[in-house]
């Protein structure tokens, strides 16, 4: 499917400079179908913002049938480029993701998820995706009721205690995981030294403990697989194609098709053989 790319600057009422925030939109084209609707994405980015290999990701997922926004998550202290994938530009993202607020990240998520309800080729079926930082993100959009889906690359707010300026946003899972309203995927590297075992340990029992609908997945690879530029060695392209195609199940299943209100109908699995 082709694709179109566009962006919006979004006006936001927490960026201390008053500047708004540029969310990028790469679309679904159909030619000769100049009303046709589709889900929405928000594709949240690394540290370094919206560069080449996010831009790429979120281009394969509008290319299966998917409107998806990708925000630029450091409007409070730059412009919209892409940070380079150097030592300079990594000590300034991290910076930047100490400094901005908690608040400021949420923010962003609920402009970007209500612009693209906004779009006249967007049906408002909305989920969230993202990497490294925008798996921390990813899984926050979880808690909006919009978001019905949130696939997170090795990324969520149990290990990251610098997440927000001046807090810690460990307790994130063990205090709101009940509150979760999106169908979970967790992914992570086992040799991804940004999340050791026991934190992934704590994930994963927090999340059943809680009941939340959750798809937690270890693979054999390190931080920032999927990357394909500037990876230090680290990405796997066989190993991406892959969860990309359970993303897509997932992104099919829960926002792809309309299936009704949820209903419990209280019967237990039956154990057979």
């Amino acid at each position: 499917m082709l694709v179109t790319k566009t962006f919006h600057d979004v006006p936001s009422k927490l960026d201390p400079n008053g500047r708004p925030i540029r969310v990028f939109v790469i679309a679904p084209s159909v030619p000769g179908y100049p009303n046709a609707k589709f889900p929405g994405v928000v594709c949240f980015s690394e540290i370094y913002q919206v560069t080449g290999p996010v831009e790429r990701f979120a281009g394969q997922i509008a290319s299966q049938g998917f409107v998806v926004a990708c925000p630029s998550t450091y409007h409070e202290f730059e412009g919209p480029e892409g940070i380079p994938y150097d030592v300079e530009g990594t000590d300034r993202g991290n910076k930047y993701k100490i400094e901005k607020t908690i608040a400021a990240y949420d923010e962003d998520a609920a402009l970007a998820i209500d612009l693209l309800c906004s779009l006249k080729n967007c049906n408002g079926r909305i989920a969230a995706t993202g990497m490294c930082l925008g798996g921390h993100l990813a899984f926050r959009a979880g808690f909006d009721k919009r978001v019905l889906a949130s696939v997170c690359f090795f990324g969520t707010d149990i290990h990251s205690a610098t997440l927000g300026k001046g807090k810690s946003d460990n307790s994130l899972v063990r205090v709101r995981a009940g509150e979760m309203n999106a169908e979970l995927v967790m992914i992570f590297g086992k040799q991804d030294t940004h999340v050791p075992r026991p934190g992934r340990d704590l994930i994963r029992q927090t999340l059943e403990d809680a009941n939340v609908t959750a798809s937690f997945l270890e693979v054999q690879a390190q931080h920032a697989f999927i990357r394909d530029e500037s990876s230090k060695g680290r990405w796997d392209a066989a190993l991406t194609r892959s969860l990309f195609t359970f993303m897509m199940e997932v992104f099919e299943r829960t926002v792809g098709r309309d299936l009704g209100d949820k209903v419990d109908d209280g019967a237990e699995i039956e154990h057979v053989c």
